[in-house]
């Protein structure tokens, strides 16, 4: 596990430091088929039909995560791994990308999102809980990650058994939060990971914590400045969102998924968006069964 995680986030800050500035212009590393009869696949009154019948598909991505879902104000679409795995959920049912209604994502409004009907699907760094099984679809993992710590360069954390009693920020809404607030850590949540990295540039907070991934980016952007510290102190389980209310998507999606493990689109996501670095391209996780 260690190994896929080391993988991954080395993977991640080679790209940010190498295409810095250029997110969210990459090209399609998988190419898709998309069906062009999709809707004849699967059966009446399924979620799955009603979508490609439709012909239109919404989904939830980060506009703010390079490497992940990323979208710069003169992109079309958004790029990065989460933006590859729901690219073939579309093809799946007959939509191309372009097709795709991209909605901006943050952390706080996924559960909302998916229960209001404002998104089909949520692929957005979207780390698979109890909690959230309660009130949402979550299918998956398709990825795994683990929550690291982001400081300013000098600063006395060096890993999170420093945080007691630190101010620790992230994202209102995510799991981290509530994972440093178990360790001791005075938690603090923001609308953004940009709002919570410049609180911790400004020293308004001691440091920022999320998955690795994403804070390895962070501090890319400012190398002089910011620093990750400490081994991964939690396993983030990246799945799929989706509503309750149509339970038949979940294995939908975990055999979209797998097919694209199994064909070898899964890996050449990964190392169209997070492997450009050329770094070893991890293992797919294994999925949980559909209930």
């Amino acid at each position: 596990m260690k190994r896929v995680q080391f993988a991954v986030l080395a993977a991640t800050a080679a790209l940010i430091l190498g295409a810095c500035g250029s997110a969210g212009d990459d090209e399609n590393p998988v190419d898709t088929k998309v069906d062009d009869n999709a809707a004849s696949q699967f059966e009446d009154g399924t979620a799955m039909k009603a979508i490609a019948e439709s012909g239109k598909v919404r989904i939830g991505v980060k506009f703010d995560q390079p490497g992940l879902g990323f979208k710069s104000a003169g992109d079309d679409q958004p790029a990065g791994f989460d933006v590859e795995m729901a690219k073939i959920v579309a093809a799946k049912l007959g939509i191309s990308a372009d097709k795709v209604e991209w909605v901006e994502t943050i952390s706080d409004n996924r559960e909302p999102f998916l229960q209001k009907g404002t998104v089909d699907f949520v692929f957005a760094s979207y780390s698979i809980t109890d909690d959230r099984r309660k009130v949402v679809g979550q299918a998956g993992p398709y990825f795994l990650t683990g929550q690291q710590l982001l400081v300013k360069k000098g600063s006395d954390i060096k890993g999170v058994d420093d945080i007691k009693g630190k101010e620790v920020c992230s994202v209102t809404g995510s799991t981290s939060l509530k994972q440093v607030e178990e360790k001791g850590a005075k938690a603090r949540g923001f609308e953004t990971y940009s709002q919570c990295r410049d609180q911790v540039l400004d020293g308004g907070v001691d440091s920022m914590t999320t998955d690795g991934s994403i804070l390895l980016g962070y501090a890319a952007l400012n190398p002089d400045e910011l620093e990750v510290v400490g081994e991964p102190f939690s396993e983030e389980r990246i799945g799929m969102g989706y509503s309750q209310d149509k339970p038949e998507l979940c294995q939908f999606l975990t055999d979209t998924i797998q097919e694209a493990m199994d064909n070898g689109d899964w890996a050449k996501a990964f190392e169209g968006t997070l492997g450009k670095s050329g770094a070893e391209t991890p293992t797919p996780p294994t999925m949980d069964a559909c209930a």
